[in-house]
Order: structure tokens, then sequence, then C-alpha cells
């Protein structure tokens, strides 16, 4: 079913109300812009020597970070990937502040201690990227417990993690315990099909990872993960089937068109590959089916671009012109 629906050139919705809902709509597609933009920057300052350490991006992936995280309420708990840019823009963090993060200075959303991969934002539920594959699913699970001891109702945690990081101890271990203590965790596997370079075929026997969520007693959904209305809505499924009935598996399946980091020459796929994903993006997926049903117009899809692209180039001129983290708060919150 999925596997048909991947190269659909328009996107499905089933509850047609929301198609009533401009508001939301406009803000979908203001988010999968500003994400598809704000990454392809970081991309270009990267190359300019202007960001340290190194960058791991999500483009082609931006409706999975969306359409999960507005599916959310603003009180969830959200872990995130080291390629969590969509995750946490589509969860409401502010993209002066992220900018600001990546590029090392004291007004970023973590005062320049985390960069690209370590983006946190409490206020917002994010309580952080992580790394380590595959580590923000127990994480996860700590934050769900906390809500389950202190008797906290509608309110979920969820675990963003790919198909790579599913093979993980961890991500097993932290499905059993999520299922035996039932708890309130949607475990979010963004399957993109490579992890770094190696395809799932050639990682798995078994390619259907849906099916793993039977071996932990707990239901699964999946979607076409580049339409951005089935994400949001098979999304909103999954959290409320786990505000009622415990953890549940939610599978996206996705495609990342960008390499696996900065370093990544893409050797291992063709261009023909990459471009025939590309031609399905969830950006102009998007775009065309709001056209298609005249929900939007042509001028309102050209003023959405303009004014995303503005709010980009905002953000870099507010983290380019911020100030350096002083040596003199180097030991400001650190533990051990």
């Amino acid at each position: 079913m999925v596997k048909d629906l991947l190269f659909s050139h328009s996107c499905v919705c089933k509850d047609r109300s929301l198609l009533s809902d401009k508001a939301l709509l406009r803000k979908m597609l203001e988010n999968l812009m500003i994400v598809r933009k704000f990454e392809e920057k970081v991309f270009e300052l990267f190359g300019k020597g202007l960001i340290h350490g190194t960058i791991h991006l999500g483009i082609g992936e931006e409706a999975t970070g969306v359409g999960t995280a507005m599916a959310l309420s603003p009180d969830d708990f959200m872990l995130v990937t080291h390629r969590g840019h969509g995750q946490v823009i589509g969860k409401g963090c502010g993209i002066n502040g992220m900018m600001a993060e990546i590029l090392a200075k004291r007004t970023g959303v973590c005062h320049g201690r985390g960069g690209s991969m370590h983006i946190a934002d409490f206020d917002k539920g994010i309580l952080g990227a992580n790394g380590i594959v595959g580590a923000n699913a127990p994480i996860a699970c700590g934050a769900a417990m906390t809500l389950k001891l202190k008797g906290i109702k509608n309110r979920v945690s969820v675990a963003f993690f790919g198909d790579g990081a599913s093979n993980q101890g961890a991500v097993h271990e932290s499905m059993n315990f999520a299922s035996v203590k039932n708890l309130p965790v949607m475990f979010c596997l963004i399957n993109n099909t490579y992890g770094m370079s190696t395809h799932i075929s050639n990682a798995v026997k078994e390619t259907d990872l849906a099916k793993r969520a039977a071996g932990y007693g707990m239901k699964s959904f999946e979607c076409d993960g580049n339409d951005v209305l089935a994400v949001y809505e098979t999304a909103g499924k999954a959290r409320a089937h786990v505000l009622g009935n415990g953890p549940c598996l939610l599978v996206e399946h996705t495609y990342r068109t960008s390499g696996h980091s900065k370093s990544d020459g893409n050797l291992y796929r063709t261009k023909e590959e990459i471009a025939g994903w590309e031609a399905v993006n969830p950006v102009a997926r998007f775009s065309n089916f709001l056209l298609e049903n005249k929900l939007f117009t042509r001028e309102e899809i050209d003023a959405a671009d303009n004014h995303t692209a503005d709010s980009i180039d905002k953000a870099v001129e507010y983290g380019l012109s911020s100030p350096d983290p002083s040596p003199d708060e180097v030991l400001n919150n650190v533990f051990a």
C-alpha cells in the first residue's frame, strides 16, 4: 500500500475537514518551505567555512518532521535525531535561535554549545537532539515515565529515529520497556531507506519495519512520509492511540536526497535514483496539491515562498551579527 503511494505526485487527505482549515494548510506549507530553505542555507554557510563541526541534513524528508511535530500538542515531549532541523522547526523552535546556535553564537537556542546536531528547546517540549544513533529512545521513555508517575494525562513523548537506528539495541530495549510499562511513547521511525551509505535491503532481512511492533505487543502505523497531509493525519491517529492504549510504532516512508553528512559523495546511489525522489519532494508535492485543488492561488504560493525566503535571510543576518560566547562562560551549565 505504502509503496504504491510513494511515487504519487499528489497528496492524499482522508479527513477532508482539514482542507477547510486554511490557516493550518498555510502553516504546513510555510514550515515545509522554511525547513528546505533553512537546510540549503546551512549547507551554503558550511561551504563558506562559517559553521564549525559537521552538519547532517534531511533534505527530502521535510514532511516527516513538519507533519509529525504539527500533530503534537505544544506540551508533548519530543526527542529528535542528529538531522532534526525539520522536526524542531515543526514543533515551533524559532529559526533565529536555531541559526545562531548552528553558527555557535551566544544568542543560539543552546547558547552556541550544541551546534547542528544537539538543538534543544525545553520551552517547546524539545528535550534535545542526539548525535548517538538511537540514544534518544531511552530518554523518551524516561520522559514518558515521568508523565506516568506524576499522573499527567493528555501528553505523550515522541522519539524520532531512522531505519539505521532502528537496529540499535537501545531502540529495541526502549520499545520493550515502554510496552511492559505501558508508557505514552510514540516511536517515530523515519524510513529513508539508507543508514549512512547502506541500503536497508543490505542491513535487515525483513524490510517491512512496521512488523517489528508486533514483537513488543504494540500497534503500528505507517504512511507516505513525502505527503505532509498523510503524515499529519497518521501521526494524529498514532498520538490518540498512545493516549488511550500505550506505546506505538509509527513508520514514515521517505527518502533523503541530501547526503548522509557534509562529506558524503553519494557514490553508493545513482543520480537517477536521487532525481526520481526529488521529483516527488514534499515541498513541491504539497504546493501542487494546494494549486490543483484550488485551495491556494499561485500568488499565495509565491507569497509564501517569498516570505519564507525573507525569514531565512533575516535568521542568517541575526546569527552572523550575534556575539560569540564568552570564554568566561565555558563552565556554565556544565554538570558532572
